[in-house]
């Protein structure tokens, strides 16, 4: 089983109220140790992530007022210094970039605080490894799509974030999550699954035996592209859904891209499909109402409008043809992720009730229908776009 297998498990990983007020205590001092320009005068809780712990700490300074402190999840970032070489890495990269081709707007990239002994992060007396970033001041995040109008803001963060680093070379950074987004391991982690197990008959479990069945080959096709060199190695973000991206609270324009703990070498593909998937699904990953299920090509064409607005610029030919199907696999994929975590006995996703997963599952594998179902349209407004 790879790292990124065990990393399925972070849904489950989340403190406790009372853990939580220990964490706060202890950050309180931790915060101290990055707080250079201030008096610490404030720590709480940040975020709804459930993976990592995250602060945001308030100084009494004149020149910035907050910064977020985290506790980085070991269990599931087995190497986090990894991270923070990544993340110093290519946030520098993305700096000087903007100082040489500086944009008309406001987009910013969270830097990396160090210690007053110049380190990149900090060890407490239990071994906890913790780490701060800077604060985008002024901005917001939203968990759903408000409305149509922020989807062309959404493919633009992304196009952004994948331009700035387009020049990277991925070697540069390391593999922080073997096995992350490849959608054959998670196709072979199911059948292992599904050898051990004995499924439970219905009409259900049965819908989505066969529906893995019927698109087993197709999971590898952006692999084999990539071995085939038909789509170059390149940094990806890895969690491109739509509470990663920071909008300005006054002219509500994307201006960041947060959540970097994931970037690393990888198809870009995978990320343009992730942020269709998530972004075009009004009814939302958690209904139970599978008839309202469908992908939304007119909030489709906005995000691919902004994505490919700054994204022309590093793009292929050939990238453009694979941009359907990673639509399409993306969504198969976290659905197959699902369906093998139900069969498994819910392992790793959190559930609210033993049939939760499979309700996801069938979530995903509707969506895919829609998106199989509307292919033509799909690459007509790719096509149109170039």
């Amino acid at each position: 089983m790879t790292e990124e297998f065990n990393t399925q498990g972070a849904e489950n990983v989340v403190a406790m109220p009372s853990l939580r007020d220990a964490l706060r205590t202890a950050g309180a001092a931790i915060a101290n140790q990055f707080a250079q320009w201030g008096k610490v005068t404030g720590v709480k809780a940040f975020g709804s992530g459930n993976i990592n712990d995250t602060f945001l700490v308030t100084l009494d300074s004149s020149e910035e007022q907050h910064f977020v402190l985290q506790r980085i999840n070991t269990q599931v970032f087995r190497q986090p210094q990894l991270i923070m070489q990544n993340m110093r890495t290519f946030t520098e990269h993305v700096r000087k970039r903007l100082q040489h081709t500086p944009l008309n707007r406001r987009w910013e990239v969270p830097r990396v605080l160090l210690t007053k002994d110049a380190q990149d992060h900090w060890r407490d007396a239990d071994g906890s490894f913790w780490r701060a970033i800077s604060f985008i001041e002024g901005s917001q995040s939203f968990d759903t799509m408000r409305d149509r109008t922020y989807a062309q803001e959404i493919g633009y963060a992304l196009g952004m974030f994948h331009n700035l680093i387009s020049d990277l070379p991925p070697e540069k950074l390391a593999d922080t999550l073997q096995g992350f987004h490849i959608t054959p391991l998670y196709l072979q982690h199911y059948e292992e699954v599904l050898a051990k197990t004995r499924a439970r008959q219905s009409a259900e479990v049965n819908y989505c035996l066969q529906f893995v069945s019927d698109r087993q080959t197709f999971a590898h096709i952006l692999e084999n592209a990539k071995v085939e060199g038909i789509l170059p190695l390149r940094l990806m973000h890895g969690d491109p859904k739509i509470n990663n991206v920071m909008f300005d609270t006054v002219t509500q324009q994307a201006v960041s891209v947060i959540d970097l703990d994931t970037v690393k070498p990888g198809l870009v593909h995978y990320d343009i499909g992730d942020c269709l998937r998530s972004g075009c699904n009004p009814a939302g990953e958690e209904t139970e109402n599978w008839e309202s299920i469908y992908f939304d090509t007119d909030l489709c064409q906005g995000i691919l409008k902004g994505y490919l607005s700054v994204a022309k610029a590093f793009l292929t030919e050939n990238d453009y043809a694979y941009i359907y199907d990673a639509i399409r696999l993306i969504t198969f994929e976290l659905g197959l992720r699902f369906f093998a975590d139900y069969l498994a006995g819910n392992v790793y996703f959190k559930v609210k009730h033993p049939e939760h997963n499979l309700v996801r599952a069938i979530v995903q594998f509707k969506l895919t229908e829609s998106i199989e179902s509307q292919e033509m349209q799909i690459r007509n407004i790719i096509k149109d776009m170039k």
